[in-house]
């Protein structure tokens, strides 16, 4: 029997063992979508720069306009006209308005704009006003937005389309990010062959390969793949050795079971550390995981399900440990379709899909067993069912974390 860990611990030993690479790249905002920011983003300038109108209209001032009405209009002189682009470059006396496009700039003295909709113009140089304005409406602010000194985005994000929008509007045009990861995937055993080459007896496609290596850069990870590697204990210490020198991190599917031809724990204690050998969950018990310095060395169960279920709750944790990346998960409640068996004295995780069924979101339990990866595919998350629970009934409501 292994000496297993419960996933709150391998989550904790994780934090505990491995600090952030604290490594970091200048580049362009144009190529920063998806990847880590690496220090705090703060604001040196005004956003906007100027008081600018939110519609087409007429600044004013509002204490002229109060009690106006379509029957009682509040008629204004027009003093002037802004266009857009250019500075206001001219006050606006008492009972007097500027034509202002939306975004153009605000005169000074004006403090409201008071939509076209709501205005006539008379052709004679006046305006009349037929609905009453407030200081402030229709109005943004110099520095509204962003102002000197304003936090605008937090060291650890993954940047999105709208970051690189505020990073533009604030003329961040080079970001510091987080470098990316170089993790090196390796596959073991003597019944794999390539997924390009037809399995002859006793043989298989290499699946965790392919799988780790969509997931990873998925991620956002520089994968170096290493093949699939002979149960030889001596090729696959010369090949652990070489990722290591390459890598910041190591990722071996297959040779976590115990067995004779499993030399994975050996060669990981030679060159570091082994941390654990075993994770007390259904699929994936049979997990590795050690360290040389600071680089983990991950040894994954050879089955593609395992190796997957594995993969999405500790190997990415443990990636985002050395980024520095913010871990967050978010989890939908969904109603369970059937009911699901349990108790193995392990947490057990369940993949399912969803839908929607007259307003309320169900969750269809996927069977599969750890060695058919093909009843996965169309998968929309899973969920865990605690180790010590028999069970779930039908209609229980489980939370269900996304792929």
């Amino acid at each position: 029997m292994l000496e297993v860990k419960t996933p709150e611990e391998v989550l904790a030993l994780i934090q505990k063992e491995f600090k952030p690479l604290g490594e970091a790249e200048q580049i362009s905002y144009t190529e920063a979508p998806g990847r880590v920011l690496a220090e705090d983003i703060t604001a040196e300038e005004y956003v906007p720069d100027f008081d600018r109108s939110m519609v087409d209209g007429y600044a004013c001032r509002a204490a002229d306009t109060f009690g106006c009405s379509e029957a009682i209009p509040a008629i204004l002189n027009v003093a002037g006209e802004v266009l857009m682009g250019q500075a206001a470059a001219f006050t606006l006396p008492r009972d007097a308005c500027a034509y202002v496009p939306t975004g153009g700039a605000i005169p000074r003295g004006a403090d409201c704009a008071v939509m076209i909709e709501y205005t006539e113009d008379y052709g004679d140089g006046t305006v009349g006003i037929l609905k009453p304005g407030s200081p402030g409406m229709n109005l943004i602010f110099r520095g509204d937005d962003v102002c000197p000194g304003k936090p605008i985005l937090k060291a650890g994000r993954v940047l999105t389309a709208q970051d690189i929008g505020a990073l533009a509007a604030i003329g961040k045009t080079q970001v510091p990010v987080v470098r990316k990861l170089k993790v090196g995937v390796i596959s073991t055993g003597d019944e794999l062959v390539p997924p390009e080459q037809t399995p002859g007896p006793g043989q298989v496609r290499d699946v965790n390969t392919p799988l780790l290596t969509a997931m990873l850069r998925e991620f956002g990870a520089e994968i170096l793949d290493f093949g699939i590697v002979a149960d030889d204990e001596e090729l696959l210490r010369e090949t652990l050795r070489l990722a290591v020198r390459e890598c910041d991190a190591v990722i071996l599917s297959g040779g976590s079971s115990v067995g004779v031809k499993d030399a994975a724990c050996r060669i990981i204690e030679e060159m570091g550390k082994l941390l654990l050998h075993g994770i007390a969950v259904k699929p994936g018990k049979p997990t590795i995981l050690g360290k040389t310095g600071n680089k983990p060395l991950v040894g994954l169960p050879g089955h593609p399900v395992a190796a997957c279920t594995v993969a999405k709750l500790f190997v990415l944790p443990l990636l985002e440990r050395l980024m520095g990346r913010e871990q967050e998960s978010y989890t939908l409640p969904a109603e369970l379709t059937e009911s699901v068996g349990a108790n193995h004295g392990r947490e057990q995780i369940n993949a399912c899909r969803l839908r929607r069924e007259n307003g309320r979101l169900l969750a269809m339990p996927i069977r599969s067993k750890a060695g058919l990866i093909t009843q996965l595919a169309g998968a929309d998350g899973y969920f865990i069912i605690t180790r010590d629970c028999e069970g779930l009934p039908k209609g229980s409501e489980v939370q269900v974390y996304q792929y």
